[in-house]
């Protein structure tokens, strides 16, 4: 593992969005196209804005996932995690050669299934994501179920979680009930070639730091 700090999130995300960008380059290179996951939360404002801005890319032949959405709550909602990657990343760039987006308004055990089936056919080429204050990673709070049989599950979100959403996001009120990759599949079905992960030090965020496994 490659571990690397930086001093403030705007040199962080330029680093693992510049990054990312190469890693997305090649795997469309070596295979025509790339399957890659994106985390939202404010730990990826600056690595999303560095991917938009990319002018050598062809978002034609990307497909996307992302990690988690909550359960019942509309698009339009400003918790949706679909219209946080919809107004910071899809809307921004080229149509993609396919979004597959967590669906948390129909029933939520076949909407996993559902997202089992899509990502168990398409393997994560390049991974963004983000460990939270909690230690958490797509909802996957420490300890984390590694006995998981599904990529996709229906989880109770925790109160030490539902309050660093609350400290995040400044809602009163959240749905406590999510759909989300499960960290087992992460390392088993879906481990990416290129995985870049970002923490950043609470809310002063006086140092911040990024990994990847190559």
């Amino acid at each position: 593992m490659n571990l690397k700090t930086f001093k403030t999130r705007e040199e962080l995300g330029l680093a693992a969005g510049t990054a990312g960008i190469e890693a997305i380059k090649t795997a469309i290179a070596e295979n025509g196209e790339v399957n890659i996951i994106l985390a939202t939360g404010q730990s990826q404002f600056e690595t999303l804005a560095t991917l938009v801005a990319a002018t050598d890319i062809d978002w034609g032949k990307v497909r996307m996932f992302h990690l988690d959405e909550y359960i019942g709550i509309p698009v339009t909602h400003k918790a949706s995690f679909r219209k946080y990657l919809t107004e910071r990343f899809l809307n921004l760039v080229a149509p993609l050669k396919e979004v597959v987006l967590i669906n948390g308004e129909g029933d939520p055990q076949a909407e996993c299934e559902r997202l089992d089936k899509k990502i168990g056919a398409h393997p994560i080429d390049v991974a963004f994501v983000g460990i939270g204050e909690n230690g958490h990673l797509a909802f996957n709070d420490p300890p984390a179920d590694f006995d998981a049989s599904g990529a996709y599950l229906v989880v109770n979100l925790d109160t030490q979680c539902r309050q660093q959403q609350l400290g995040e996001d400044g809602l009163h009120r959240l749905t406590k009930f999510l759909l989300r990759l499960s960290v087992c599949l992460f390392d088993r079905l879906c481990y990416p070639e290129k995985l870049y992960v970002q923490y950043q030090i609470n809310e002063k965020q006086r140092r911040c730091g990024t990994a990847s496994p190559g």
